[in-house]
């Protein structure tokens, strides 16, 4: 439930709109491996490249792009871990007017379903890894840092089974040791959800709703009992993999932060 933080929704429901992201110098792309980009989408499908491409022609060829994103990274690792924040900022900020990006959140989900926890002990998890996004947040509000402005868009960890909770409904789940169902972490994943709102409003920053929008889209796409069924031609947007988007998944995330960050509806993105 969304309600008690009051968030300011777009008028295109891709994700709030918090900020008026103007000109910006940079761009800077964190998180995992969503992000980061995986086969089987090629390098060019991925939503990095594709958001790459549409900031670069708008802000112009001189636009600055880096990529410090990780496969299999947590909320632990932007700044600590894998110390994306610190990897990517040197100097402890920038004097270029800058826009971060970045998914992060779906690791962490993945490893409490992987170890089942109980209900008590995924609710832990959950407000420690919020408590690490909040940090991760409040890094880059620091007075002084950003003396030309900085802007971030981040997305809520989206998941593959439409919200039955079956993470059996992906053939490789197993492989990823994603199998059976996690009823009891139910709580704490809505719990970690709200914590991404309550951290994009206290922040003043935008996050953009691929859990809203990808639901239907996962391997209960096809399933009229599901509570996200769109209908007969909703389509899958998720690889084989179980936690990755495919092309068209890449696309739709692309799209989704698009709007979020320009304001205009996903339709209208080039």
């Amino acid at each position: 439930d969304y309600t008690p933080y009051m968030p300011v929704i777009g008028h295109h429901c891709a994700g709030t709109h918090h900020q008026t992201i103007g000109p910006v110098q940079r761009v800077v792309f964190l998180g995992d491996s969503v992000t980061r980009g995986t086969p089987p989408a090629r390098l060019w499908e991925w939503y990095r490249a594709i958001l790459t491409e549409r900031l670069v022609a708008l802000h112009g060829e001189d636009l600055v792009v880096d990529d410090c994103s990780a496969f299999g990274a947590r909320t632990d690792d932007l700044l600590i871990g894998k110390r994306q924040i610190p990897q990517c900022f040197p100097d402890d900020g920038d004097d270029r007017a800058t826009l971060v990006i970045f998914t992060v959140g779906g690791n962490d989900i993945a490893k409490w379903a992987q170890d089942k926890l109980g209900a008590d002990e995924a609710m832990q998890a959950a407000e420690e890894a919020s408590d690490l996004l909040d940090d991760a947040l409040a890094w880059f509000r620091e007075p002084g840092r950003f003396p030309n402005g900085v802007s971030v868009v981040f997305a809520n960890p989206y998941e593959y089974t439409d919200g039955t909770g079956d993470l059996a409904s992906c053939e490789l789940s197993a492989v990823a040791e994603l199998d059976g169902n996690w009823i009891e972490g139910a709580p704490a994943v809505l719990y970690f959800q709200e914590r991404f709102m309550r951290a994009a409003v206290t922040y003043g920053f935008d996050l953009v709703f691929s859990l809203e929008h990808f639901c239907g889209h996962g391997f209960h796409h096809d399933d009229p009992a599901s509570q996200c069924y769109l209908g007969p031609d909703a389509e899958l947007w998720f690889d084989f993999t179980c936690i990755h988007p495919n092309t068209r998944g890449h696309l739709a995330l692309a799209d989704l932060f698009w709007a979020t960050i320009t304001d205009a509806p996903p339709e209208d993105a080039p």
